[in-house]
């Protein structure tokens, strides 16, 4: 038979345990920190039978510790101590369970709350409340309502209720973070569309203006912007807001908005500059600016006005050389009533570059910025491209290196001075298994482009009926031989050109022929007569091998916003 005392303890241990296993499954299903630190602070100040108990936690500055939930006569809530103060600051800075049998004659005690409050602290236990990084804070409970003291039992109770209390505090921070993160998030996509909205789509007509984007980040405080001026002309606007984060992305939004409407009716570069930089200056940037260049041209690319505010020079290349034309005045939004100088210029077959800092910020394989220098470098080696591929082809040499910032490229020029975008060059056997692969690289090669789905099928149909007469007919269907196809555009027309190592072919023997009088084979060159706009065989220089060129003159469909990257 068990002696009383040892009964008792065993009565004790057994309602601890079943008062833990109760905490710990309440805790467990709540995910709100104040719902749980309520709950446990009550919980346990009952279980401990005491007059007051409060929970402590930890500041992100890691030194000082608040009082976010209290139990008993007096509110402490909001109350706070530094780590090391006081019974509570010391039991988080070592990390230790503290208790006090007679508080008034223990100098561990911080008496400023019961001076304060009138409350008079007896006997207290303290333990930490810690995670595996460390104590996120602490748990006291003071004073037993029978007037005895705490004892060491009632420290090692205390204790164990502590861990499942940090886990749920923990827990509750997590889930309260995963809620700010998803809510961020949200935000962000929400910035990042409309961000996305504002750029413009891509012109695929005879348009003197292109432009690309690529933000370092999920937003960008890069913009660039083109429209169709009253007059005729075109108007063009390339950006770059201070900072980074939403708020830099909002103050975009807002600053690309401002341009567009002010130099929509054709206002001169500067009075547009000055119009945008006093609205900016009227309201409160927070120490933000913007940096940008806005300007004019005719449909020719040729006469160009434009003004800069703080925006990096814009680089006139021509003849394999660079003339590189200084921002006009300070950033928007810093000085009111600043008057910015303008630049005009006849581009004739030179292209206007214009950039934000984030190219010239690319660091090389040595980690060294490009500056100035390398921007010159990067235009003098694609110079021999066409608009879009070049541009592209030069955002892709950026992106192999290093990117620190938002990266904007916008270029003014002749039209013509493109010439024609290579959309596919393919060099296949002359076999009729080769044929399912090429359909589909052409097919996706005018999707790319954005020709309308029923043009692109009849074309597609074209151009197979062309490789397999070629297959068939002029090398005789022997699986020998190769075919060469190259589609270009120039915007308005497509160019289909296929060249063959064949026997020559007479052209005379090709041609189209009414329904009735058709043999096997003619069907295809029907096709192609009424699919194409123009065609023309003949034999290539050296009388080795045949050159049919199909021409079809197209209107896209609009662009996407991958156009933007």
């Amino acid at each position: 038979m068990s002696a009383p005392s040892d009964h008792a303890a065993c009565v004790t241990e057994a309602r601890a345990f079943a008062f833990l296993a109760d905490l710990s499954q309440a805790l467990a299903v709540s995910l709100d920190l104040r719902q749980t630190i309520d709950e446990a602070v009550t919980r346990i100040a009952a279980f401990m039978e005491a007059e007051a108990a409060s929970l402590f936690l930890l500041d992100d500055d890691g030194i000082t510790l608040e009082c976010r939930v209290c139990y008993g006569p007096v509110d402490l809530t909001g109350m706070r101590i530094a780590v090391g103060q006081g019974v509570v600051g010391r039991s988080v800075a070592d990390n230790t369970t503290l208790i006090s049998t007679n508080a008034q004659q223990d100098a561990r005690l911080d008496r400023a709350s019961d001076e304060a409050t009138g409350f008079v602290t007896r006997s207290l236990v303290c333990v930490p409340l810690a995670t595996a990084k460390g104590p996120i804070g602490a748990l006291e409970v003071l004073n037993k309502r029978d007037g005895s003291a705490f004892v060491a039992g009632d420290a090692e109770i205390l204790r164990l209720v502590a861990a499942p209390t940090a886990l749920a505090i923990n827990n509750a921070r997590m889930a309260h973070a995963l809620v700010e993160q998803t809510r961020l998030k949200r935000e962000f996509d929400l910035a990042r569309r409309l961000q996305k909205s504002l750029l413009p789509k891509r012109r695929r007509d005879a348009f003197p203006v292109l432009g690309v984007n690529l933000p370092a980040h999920e937003i960008s405080g890069d913009f660039y912007d083109y429209f169709d001026l009253p007059d005729g002309r075109v108007g063009f606007v390339i950006g770059d807001v201070s900072g980074k984060g939403l708020d830099a992305a909002l103050l975009m939004v807002r600053a690309a908005s401002l341009l567009r409407w002010i130099g929509q009716d054709g206002t001169p570069p500067a009075e547009w500059l000055a119009r945008a930089n006093d609205d900016l200056c009227r309201t409160a940037l927070d120490g933000r600016f913007v940096c940008a260049l806005v300007g004019q041209c005719g449909r020719d690319g040729g006469a160009v006005h434009f003004c800069a505010a703080g925006f990096p020079p814009a680089l006139l290349h021509r003849d394999g050389g660079f003339t590189e034309y200084a921002s006009g005045g300070p950033p928007l939004g810093i000085l009111p009533g600043v008057d910015f100088e303008s630049h005009a210029l006849d581009l004739g077959d030179g292209a206007l570059y214009c950039f934000s800092d984030g190219v010239t910020d690319v660091r090389d394989a040595e980690r060294r910025t490009i500056g100035a220098e390398g921007v010159r470098a990067l235009i003098t080696r694609h110079a021999g491209s066409s608009g879009g591929p070049r541009l592209r082809a030069m955002l892709g040499e950026l992106k192999r290196m290093h990117l620190v910032d938002d990266t904007t490229l916008l270029v003014v020029e002749h039209p013509s001075t493109r010439g024609h975008e290579v959309l596919l060059a393919r060099r296949f056997p002359a076999q009729p298994e080769a044929m399912r692969e090429l359909r589909a690289a052409l097919r996706a090669a005018l999707d790319g482009a954005g020709v309308e789905s029923g043009l692109r099928d009849r074309l597609v149909l074209a151009v197979d009926e062309a490789c397999c007469n070629i297959i068939r007919h002029a090398y005789a269907g022997c699986g020998a031989g190769e075919i060469d196809l190259r589609v270009r555009s120039d915007g308005s027309q497509l160019e289909f050109r296929l060249l063959d190592s064949a026997p020559v072919v007479d052209p005379c023997c090709v041609k189209p022929k009414p329904l009735g009088e058709m043999r096997t084979g003619g069907f295809g060159v029907a096709l192609i007569d009424s699919v194409m706009d123009e065609w023309q065989l003949c034999s290539r220089p050296g009388g080795c091998g045949n050159r049919l060129v199909m021409r079809k003159r197209i209107e896209l469909a609009p662009a996407t916003e991958e156009d933007h990257e």
